[in-house]
């Protein structure tokens, strides 16, 4: 189902964009009003677009299933860039309001697709490694683990009779507890922070007597715990990350197509040729 549901929506985008082309080589390419009914198609696309998320805000009302808004926000969501491309008849934007809207809608759409594929790829990632760990109690977590890290790396100097674990733990590891790590690493599925830390933990094994070696097991189980918390945050963070660029830009895009529309329509007034309906530029 879920895969006809993503061949109807595919098939829709591909559709409407042949009638779109059709409409525009038969008339729009060589209409000076061209701009006019094709802006007011991407504007109303971008208010529907925009609606999203106010839908997710208000769940009790029966506007339709969250799924099925979310469906139309992704096809619309493409159309509406092939929209705006034709609107500009495929050329760059000249002046700078007309290049800031251009920027604008380009911010949003790229955007948009970004947090797509997150959406689509990073909830599945997220169940692989630890279990997923609310967004608010990973700061605890952190401060947790760090404490359990230090307390073996103290522990040792008496059990052991020896400080080389301790000092490996300040040289090494230390840093390494005390914050986040490794945010870009975790994003594109990168392992080679880790395995550089196991390497040089392995390294270290021959330094260290028999009491250090069952220490040092507790202080890899951390690491690979506080690896996994570190994942966590990461991917959660990112899929939050998005969102504070998509929406406050969404509605900037919204706000200057607004004044868009107000000044096409008052040049158009003056010069004399302010069509029946459509906004452009």
């Amino acid at each position: 189902m879920r895969a006809l549901n993503q061949f109807s929506g595919w098939l829709f985008v591909l559709m409407a964009t042949a009638l779109l082309a059709w409409v525009y080589l038969a008339w729009g390419r060589d209409h000076h009003q061209w701009a006019f009914p094709s802006g007011w198609l991407l504007l109303g696309m971008m208010v529907f677009l925009t609606a999203y998320n106010a839908r997710k805000k208000l769940p009790g009302l029966r506007l339709g299933s969250s799924r099925l808004w979310l469906n139309l926000h992704i096809y619309l969501g493409f159309f509406g860039v092939v929209v705006f491309l034709f609107h500009l008849r495929f050329r760059w934007p000249t002046g700078w309001f007309e290049i800031i809207l251009a920027v604008l809608f380009a911010i949003v759409a790229v955007s948009g697709v970004v947090g797509w594929i997150l959406s689509r790829d990073y909830p599945k990632r997220l169940t692989t490694q630890g279990g997923e760990v609310l967004y608010e109690r990973i700061p605890i977590v952190r401060r947790d683990l760090a404490a359990q890290a230090e307390a073996v790396a103290l522990e040792s100097v008496g059990t052991a009779k020896s400080s080389t674990l301790a000092d490996f733990y300040a040289a090494e590891l230390h840093g390494y507890f005390s914050k986040h790590q490794h945010f870009v690493q975790h994003c594109m599925a990168r392992e080679g922070a880790l395995v550089g830390i196991r390497q040089r933990m392995q390294e270290q094994d021959r330094f260290l007597n028999d009491a250090e070696r069952e220490e040092m097991k507790k202080l890899v189980r951390l690491v690979n715990e506080k690896h996994a918390l570190d994942f966590q945050y990461s991917l959660q963070t990112a899929l939050r990350m998005w969102l504070f660029v998509h929406i406050p830009f969404t509605y900037s895009l919204l706000i200057w197509s607004a004044a868009h529309v107000v000044l096409v329509y008052g040049y158009s007034a003056g010069a004399g040729t302010v069509p029946m309906g459509g906004a452009g530029g």
